[in-house]
């Protein structure tokens, strides 16, 4: 799968600009606050139907103006895919394939296959668990609808429990047949996200070492934990016994929705123990195996999206990185750096075609 050309209109630092790239490897370079970013982040925002970067979808029209529109022409099994995402100042945003908008947003998910590595990941080690939890849930959402489908039941469900819970806080009543309604959906839809949660983990997790043994040379041993209250008892059983708690706190206390995974470097944490350059092997790992999965489950090499992540790592795990992508694996690869010359120098190591563009 290929981005072919990309042009933008309105789009954050944006009036109108348009780019016509390479098959291989494309690198945005410019100084800081240039908005090379900005250009990875509207290819990013075409392949989920949001940005990457900042999830409020106005702040993503440029100053000023009242719409913005991201217009992306791709190759996808020999066939051409026009992917139009626009948002007009008080309107729903639209995305649109080949002219035609899509009911739901994530019936889109998963067609342009896609992985970014960013400074931004850096929050996966040292947020909270809501972080993870998307990570692991876009991984899994991006070649399987079915478990994207059971997560939007079970947060509309859990939405639906905590608003109850307020409604009895708030008229000093309760009635446990109506809570258990909602118990029991949420037990449901939990069960089949955790199963999947769970069997792709198992899959997941040989994966990142290997990458990260590849890129650290094998020097230290790293691991990923999930943690679940579900690996204990079922949610049912779980839900029932918090009901105190839950009613006292008004909202949903347990569930998977409070899952996470833990990031361990030689069995510590590695928000603690590890050093900036062993967290960036780490989340660069961590993508790279993203890619690896996603890959295989749908058959179509993502687009892969590295955003200055040269910076901070010394020259040996920048030129690991380099000979990694250097690989028929690889399909088509954009590069964001503030060093032009650094980053000429990283991809005439490689043995693809690119093509540069200063911005």
């Amino acid at each position: 799968m290929i981005l072919k050309s990309l042009s933008l209109l309105n789009y954050k630092n944006f009036d109108s600009k348009s780019f016509d790239f390479n098959n291989k490897i494309n690198c945005i370079v410019g100084n800081n606050g240039i908005g090379k970013t900005n250009v990875l982040d509207a290819i990013y925002h075409l392949s989920f139907g949001k940005s990457y970067f900042n999830p409020v979808a106005t702040q993503n029209i440029k100053h000023g103006q009242e719409f913005f529109v991201i217009n992306g022409d791709y190759q996808k099994l020999e066939k051409i895919e026009k992917i139009i995402i626009s948002l007009k100042r008080g309107q729903k945003k639209i995305i649109k394939r080949n002219a035609k908008a899509y009911d739901k947003f994530s019936e889109h998910i998963g067609f342009l296959p896609l992985v970014i590595i960013s400074p931004a990941d850096r929050d996966l080690i040292v947020e909270g668990s809501d972080i993870r939890r998307k990570f692991v849930d876009s991984v899994i959402s991006q070649s399987d609808k079915s478990y994207l489908d059971n997560l939007i039941k079970y947060n509309k469900v859990l939405a639906q429990r905590n608003a109850l819970l307020k409604y009895f806080a708030l008229n000093h009543t309760f009635n446990a047949d109506t809570i258990d309604v909602y118990n029991s959906q949420l037990n449901d839809y939990g069960a089949k996200i955790f199963d999947k949660r769970r069997a792709f983990l198992e899959v997941f997790v040989p994966i990142f070492k290997a990458r990260y043994e590849a890129i650290s040379n094998g020097k230290e041993t790293v691991g990923l934990v999930y943690k679940s209250d579900l690996f204990d008892d079922n949610l049912y059983n779980h839900l029932k016994a918090v009901i105190n708690k839950d009613k006292a706190l008004q909202y949903t206390t347990i569930g998977i929705h409070k899952d996470d995974l833990q990031f361990n470097i030689e069995e510590h944490p590695i928000k603690k123990f590890g050093s900036q350059g062993q967290q960036k092997s780490f989340l660069i790992a961590l993508k790279l195996a993203q890619f690896d999965f996603i890959k295989e489950q749908s058959g179509v090499s993502p687009i892969l999206l590295l955003d200055d992540i040269f910076d901070k790592l010394d020259e040996q795990r920048v030129s690991k990185i380099i000979k990694l992508v250097d690989d028929e694996n690889f399909g088509q690869i954009f590069i964001s750096d503030t060093h032009a010359d650094r980053t000429e120098n990283a991809v005439k190591q490689v043995h693809q075609s690119y093509e540069i563009f200063k911005l």
